[in-house]
């Protein structure tokens, strides 16, 4: 049996402890303030019997606020300084959320800008006809891996071809022409609009559909793209005629900072 060295437990609890630094950091926080808030009150009797026997000592009846402060400041030194760590450290559990949502934003812009250069080199190299039979059969593969069932179809009353959206993966009944009279509305609305951005729930609530958990958090803006979807014909795997919905410019996560 393989001996386990302390050097490797104290990578092992590193490594632990960078992947995991924000939920530790907020974990410490959250219970710092509940532990500040204990001393606190367990501080108050005591610095209410420190302020009786001061007045009986002074032969006062009353203290001044600052006599007040004087005599019981000490009584609530451990609660200050939990109370300043749990801050802190909320702070700093803000501040590595701060880093790792600039990080993802700037990964998720690398992989967007390498598929755009990317699909632009396969139309260069073999034409649009046969990029968009490409582009089909992609989507009938999709169609294929999620097959439609009925009780999934959802209904919107917009029309009554069956639909299927590549980012949420529903199938949805809706109308062709009222798709692109959606995405030409919404890219007006970008245009025209002060913030001058949509999101994906925002679509989907165009569509008749309801938002999904990220939907808000992707999306478009005019300066780094309209809505621009493409809908490619296939069949479902039981020969039903579909419209794949996909978008030549994807949303983006950090659409509203229009970076």
């Amino acid at each position: 049996m393989a001996k386990i060295k302390a050097s490797d437990i104290l990578k092992g609890a590193k490594l632990f402890v960078e992947k995991h630094n924000h939920e530790i950091l907020t974990a410490i926080g959250i219970g710092g303030m509940l532990t500040t808030t204990v001393l606190a009150v367990k501080a108050t009797p005591k610095a209410l019997a420190r302020i009786e026997h001061k007045k009986l000592e002074e032969n006062k009846a009353k203290l001044t606020p600052v006599e007040v402060v004087k005599e019981t400041w000490k009584e609530y030194i451990p609660a200050a300084i939990t109370g300043t760590v749990s801050t802190a450290c909320l702070i700093g559990a803000c501040s590595v959320s701060t880093r790792r949502t600039a990080a993802l934003a700037t990964a998720y812009k690398i992989s967007e800008t390498a598929l755009h250069e990317y699909k632009e080199q396969v139309i260069e190299t073999i034409g649009e006809t046969k990029e968009q039979q490409i582009r089909e059969k992609v989507a009938k593969e999709r169609v294929e891996n999620n097959p439609v069932k009925s009780g999934d179809v959802i209904v919107t009353n917009k029309g009554e071809t069956l639909c299927y959206d590549s980012i949420s993966g529903r199938y949805f009944k809706s109308d062709i022409d009222r798709i692109k009279k959606i995405a030409n509305e919404l890219n007006r609305r970008m245009l025209t609009d002060a913030f001058g951005y949509v999101s994906v729930n925002e679509f989907y609530d165009e569509l008749g559909l309801d938002g999904i958990g990220v939907g808000d958090d992707l999306g478009w803006n005019v300066s780094s793209g309209l809505i621009d979807i493409e809908l490619s014909s296939c069949l479902t795997p039981d020969d039903q005629p579909c419209v794949a919905i996909n978008f030549v410019i994807v949303p983006k996560y950090d659409y509203s900072s229009f970076s």
